[in-house]
C-alpha cells in the first residue's frame, strides 16, 4: 500500500491523529517519504508541508468530510479515538491505532488511577475492534512499551533531565526488573508495515524493543550517554522510600508513586514474536545517545 494505488498513479491518502506527538511526527515523515498524501488533525494551527495538509480539530465531534482514506492512523489517546471512530462514518478500509502495554501492566496496580487507565485501554480496544468489524474495516492496535528516541517521553528523558540537574540519579537497590525500551522510529515503521499484511487485521500487538535488560542497566546506559556522565547511585529500598516521601512532601516527584516503585522490580518483558511473525517487526537494540533523551529545545551540558 506504500505504492500509488490501483496502478493509476494516484497517491494513497492517509488521515493521521496525534501527528504532532513523538510517534506521530515520525509517522508523518515516513508517510510523506513513501509518497502518501496526508491529512493530519491538530488542535493547534500547523504549517503545511509538501504532501501534508493540517486540519484544525480534535476527536470531540463526528467526521464531516466525505473524502475517502486508504488508512487512518491514531497516535494519540486510544480511548478518545475509539469513541470517535465508533460514532463517525469515516470512509476507510484500514485503521492502525496505538494503545499501550499498560493495558496489561497496570490492570492489577495498587493505584486505582492506574487500574482505571488499564480499564479504559481495554474498553477502547474492544470498542474499536467491534466498530471496525461491524463496518468491514481492518483494524490493528499497536501496544508500545517504554518509548524513547525523540526526547519527549515521560521516563528515560525525565531520568536524563533529573540526572543532568543533580549530577547523579538515585535508584533503589531492588530496581532490577526487566525492560525492553522501544525506539520511536521502530514504532512508526511498524505502523506502516502492518498495512501490507492482512493477518494483522483484528489483532493487538505488544511492541517492545529488540533488547531485554535490567532496570538499573537501562538507567546506567542513559547516564553514560550524557556528556556530563552523571553517577548512578543505588541505595537500600527503605532509604529510597524515605527520600521519596520527603520529595512528595516538598511537592516534588509526584509522578513517582508506590506503584511506580513496585514496577521497578517487575519483569516487564513482552513477547514480540507475534509481531515478528505477522508483519516482520524487527526493533533495534537499546543503543542510546544523548539526543534520544534530550528535548529538542534543551541543551545538553
Amino acid at each position: 500500500m506504500n505504492e500509488y494505488v490501483h496502478g493509476r498513479g494516484i497517491p494513497p491518502q492517509a488521515l493521521v491523529f496525534g501527528g504532532s506527538g513523538q510517534i506521530g511526527a515520525r509517522l508523518l515523515a515516513h508517510l510523506q517519504s513513501a509518497g502518501w498524501q496526508v491529512t493530519a488533525v491538530s488542535r493547534q494551527p500547523q504549517q503545511p508541508q509538501p504532501g501534508l495538509t493540517w486540519m484544525q480539530g480534535d476527536l470531540s465531534g463526528a467526521w464531516q468530510d466525505a473524502a475517502a482514506f486508504d488508512a487512518v492512523f491514531s497516535c494519540g489517546p486510544l480511548d478518545h479515538f475509539a469513541r470517535w471512530f465508533a460514532a463517525s462514518q469515516i470512509n476507510t478500509q484500514r485503521v492502525v491505532a496505538f494503545g499501550s502495554t499498560s493495558v496489561d501492566v497496570k490492570q492489577d496496580s495498587i493505584e486505582p488511577a492506574e487500574r482505571d487507565v488499564a480499564r479504559r485501554l481495554r474498553e477502547a480496544e474492544t470498542r474499536l475492534f467491534a466498530a471496525a468489524s461491524e463496518r468491514g474495516i481492518a483494524a490493528t492496535v499497536l501496544r508500545p512499551t517504554l518509548v524513547y528516541g525523540a526526547g519527549r517521553d515521560k521516563t528515560l528523558s525525565v531520568i536524563a533531565q533529573m540526572a543532568k540537574r543533580s549530577g547523579m540519579f538515585v535508584l533503589p537497590s531492588s530496581a532490577n526488573g526487566l525492560r525492553q525500551p522501544v525506539h520511536v522510529q521502530d514504532l512508526a515503521d511498524a505502523a506502516m508495515q502492518v498495512l501490507s499484511f492482512p493477518a494483522t487485521a483484528g489483532q493487538a500487538y505488544a511492541l517492545a524493543g529488540g533488547e531485554v535488560l535490567g532496570y538499573s542497566e537501562m538507567v546506567r546506559r542513559v547516564l553514560a550517554a550524557l556528556p556530563s556522565r552523571p553517577r548512578l547511585l543505588r541505595v537500600p529500598a527503605p532509604l529510597f522510600r524515605l527520600a521519596l516521601r520527603a520529595a512528595h512532601a516538598a511537592s516534588r516527584l509526584q509522578g513517582m508513586n508506590a506503584a511506580t516503585l513496585a514496577r521497578m522490580q517487575q519483569p516487564l518483558a513482552f513477547d514480540i514474536e507475534p509481531a515478528r511473525r505477522d508483519f516482520g517487526y524487527a526493533p533495534r537494540p537499546f543503543l542510546i545517545d544523548a539526543a534520544m533523551v534530550t528535548a529538542p529545545d534543551d541543551t545538553v551540558p
